[in-house]
């Protein structure tokens, strides 16, 4: 087979082949498979002999060609042409009525620039190129969006004929020449421009790409647009941590009072001393009594709240609950109240590169404490008052205390505070000695903290899925 550079070559198979084509030399033959159409295209590289051979879909050897690829004037053009121009989507190089042609429909625009700086050393080459159509209807969604964004909305874009029609309807010339201008901005350069900058009237396409401005004014005034919404989020966390440790030692022995000596006569009528009893004594609470103990606790209260509201419009938010405790006991038995309460108010604006001003924030969290006198539980009350800026959608701490209480006590946490009991005569036994010794150390941390985060909102309805996947809604 001979095959000229510039000129591919077609062979039409009459079974199905192996679609891994064995190819001697790949530097100067390329093979174009068509494995559903039986076909495979030679296309010569460079001047060279090699050989090619094809195996049919079970492995066997079928077809063995010799190819012989020739160059000439026309075929040295064309290998030139693609290796300056390389592999670009959609375009055609190749020999046509003897002339070496370059056609096909461009997919990218930016490299028409690199084509025809090329081609403009070849001034024998026929130049057939144009964009694309799927191009071009990238290229007008594109105009479109960015029109519809500079409050455009009624405003279209299509390609007619390779041109670009804007249409729809405004209130001003001035939006009418705006949406021209747009359009222009993101126009790519017109292959007959290009073509006939570096290559005359050499240029064979059709010229594209025209603006056709078709947009109707309608003058009215433009509706004021609403005002926009400000998410405000925040966080309320309290953290408590307590420690007591306490070692106590007494020792506080003390005798029982159940001894008697007795002065009498005998039995036998003689005056003489006996003893009706030992003298005795039982020592109490012998050994000293010990006590060591340890307790600690962790608490951790998260509050929040969320609100919404129009620009500098002040928006609050409260939340109030009670918890009841029973005081006393018996007929005196009484109901006291706790209260738990969580309030936010602000006045949020916004500033410049997605600020948000909250002016006035102020979050106040009461909540129930350790258990004071009765048993009811004193509340606590943080409050935070203060002004700042905050990125959207960023969050800050607006806020926090951090309090460390630590006691230490000696000798007053007594084991053992019975006293002795009496004796049966209703005598009161007295201790031999008192020993006490006792460290008692107390801790308690406590700090919290208050995290704010704004958001700019499009829609009230924004941020609905987030909330009811965190209530985790169902619907049937």
């Amino acid at each position: 087979m001979n095959v000229a550079i510039g000129i591919d070559e077609n062979k039409k198979l009459d079974y199905k082949y192996n679609s891994k084509v064995q190819i001697g030399n790949p530097s100067l033959i390329q093979l174009i498979l068509a494995p559903s159409k039986q076909e495979i295209t030679f296309r010569g590289i460079k001047a060279g002999k090699t050989s090619v051979t094809v195996r049919d879909s079970f492995g066997e050897i079928r077809d063995k060609f010799i190819v012989t690829v020739t160059s000439d004037g026309n075929s040295n053009t064309v290998r030139e042409i693609r290796e300056l121009i390389g592999n670009i989507e959609g375009l055609n190089i190749s020999i046509k009525g003897g002339r070496v042609v370059v056609d096909g429909e461009i997919v990218v625009p930016d490299q028409i620039g690199k084509i025809m700086a090329v081609l403009n050393k070849y001034p024998d080459v026929l130049i057939l190129v144009e964009y694309s159509r799927q191009t071009q209807l990238i290229v007008a969604r594109e105009m479109q969006d960015a029109i519809n964004n500079n409050n455009m909305k009624d405003v279209t874009v299509r390609v007619v004929n390779g041109d670009y029609w804007i249409e729809g309807v405004v209130n001003s010339d001035g939006k009418k020449g705006l949406a021209e201008n747009i359009a222009n901005a993101y126009l790519p350069d017109t292959l007959t421009g290009l073509g006939l900058a570096s290559g005359g009237n050499r240029f064979s396409g059709k010229q594209r790409g025209k603006i056709a401005n078709f947009v109707s004014v309608n003058e009215k005034k433009d509706p004021e647009p609403p005002a926009k919404l400000i998410k405000i989020s925040t966080q309320f966390v309290e953290l408590s941590k307590d420690y007591k440790k306490v070692f106590a030692f007494k020792w506080a022995p003390f005798m029982s009072n159940n001894s008697q000596i007795a002065f009498g006569k005998t039995s036998e009528g003689g005056i003489t001393t006996s003893e009706s009893g030992t003298l005795s004594g039982t020592i109490s609470r012998l050994f000293p009594k010990l006590n060591s103990a340890k307790e600690a606790g962790y608490a951790r209260v998260i509050q929040s709240g969320m609100a919404v509201t129009n620009e500098a419009k002040n928006v609050a938010i409260t939340k109030n609950s009670e918890i009841s405790f029973p005081v006393g006991t018996g007929e005196g038995q009484e109901t006291k109240t706790s209260k738990v309460s969580f309030s936010m108010s602000t006045t949020p604006k916004i500033g410049s590169q997605e600020n948000v001003i909250l002016e006035e924030l102020k979050i106040t969290v009461t909540l129930p404490n350790e258990a004071g006198a009765g048993g009811v539980p004193l509340g606590t009350t943080n409050t935070v008052s203060t002004n700042l800026t905050v990125k959207s959608s960023e969050s800050a701490v607006i806020g926090g205390v951090l309090q460390n209480t630590s006691n230490t006590q000696y000798d007053k946490n007594d084991p053992d505070a019975v006293e002795a009991a009496p004796s049966e005569d209703g005598s009161q036994s007295s201790s031999l000695f008192n020993i006490l010794r006792s460290k008692s150390y107390t801790t308690k941390k406590s700090q919290f903290v208050v995290f704010v985060t704004p958001e700019i909102l499009e829609s009230a309805s924004k941020g609905t899925e987030e909330i009811r996947k965190k209530f985790k809604k169902r619907e049937r």
